[in-house]
Parts: structure tokens; sequence; C-alpha cells
């Protein structure tokens, strides 16, 4: 299976291959997500270690299941031939109503076939108010006409 745009990237496919990447993430659907990632892709999230795609989907649908209404910002920082660094933020509210927002890094490693054999994220979060969100798009795929979180000042 191939994963276009596929390594070595440019600044063009690198943009267009984390704006597939929030594409996936905002569908909130693991199976489709994980098909992205390589059968051994190896990962870092927090304090989780999933280790091939099977672990990357159940991982997935742990954390969407916890994290609602779940709205998601990545934004390319560098990229080199099968490498791209991310920076991005997304937001949710927990099962009582309580809004967050998380703000992370990614770094991603691409095998030829453009499927993500590594993904090492680091990330933060803190309570946000109702007033305070930023990512108010109908679930799902965030609009072209959206501001990016530079547009932000995330």
């Amino acid at each position: 299976m191939s994963r276009p745009p596929l390594p070595p990237f440019t600044e063009e496919t690198a943009r267009e291959k984390v704006r597939l990447a929030e594409d996936g993430w905002n569908s909130r659907d693991a199976a489709k997500v994980a098909l992205a990632y390589t059968e051994g892709t190896l990962w870092r999230n927090r304090a989780e270690f999933p280790r091939g795609r099977a672990e990357a989907q159940a991982f997935l649908e742990r954390k969407w299941a916890k994290e609602l209404d779940y709205r998601l910002i990545k934004e390319l920082w560098a990229f080199t031939e099968n490498r791209i660094a991310v920076r991005y933020a997304y937001e949710y509210h927990d099962d009582s109503g309580n809004w967050f927002r998380a703000y992370g890094n990614e770094n991603w490693e691409f095998v030829e076939d453009g499927l993500m054999h590594r993904r090492f994220a680091s990330i933060n979060e803190h309570p946000i108010s109702q007033d305070e969100r930023k990512f108010r798009w109908p679930l799902g795929r965030r609009p072209d006409d959206h501001p990016g979180l530079s547009d932000l000042g995330l």
C-alpha cells in the first residue's frame, strides 16, 4: 500500500502530508487513521508507547472515547527527506463538560511508501473555559478558510 505524498519531501508535499494527517485525526476514525502507519510503527505519546498498527489503533480508540468533540490543527515546523516535524494544538472536553486545549510537537519518520514508521509526541494541556475555545468548526475536517495555529496566535 502506498500513502502519497511520498518521501523525499518538498515543502509543498510536507505541508500536504501534515494536512492529510490533520484531516485523518479530525475524522476520529481510529481504524482509518491507523492505516497511515506501518505494521511495525513505533510511537511515544505522553507516557504511552504503542508498538505496531493494532496498538496504535487501540490507543486512538481510547483517546477519542474520552477526548470528546476533539478538534485539531497541525502546522508544519520543519522537514527533511523522510522526516517531518509539526506543532499542533487540539481542543476537547471530558465527560463532565470540562474543556481543555492541548499543545504539542511531533516528530515523524516515513518509509518509502509514505507510511509513517515513527511518531514521537510531546504534549501538554490546560483547562480552558467554553469562551476560550478557538476551534469551533463542525466536527470533522477543519474548513479551508479556518485560521491555522500561527493565524490564531497559538
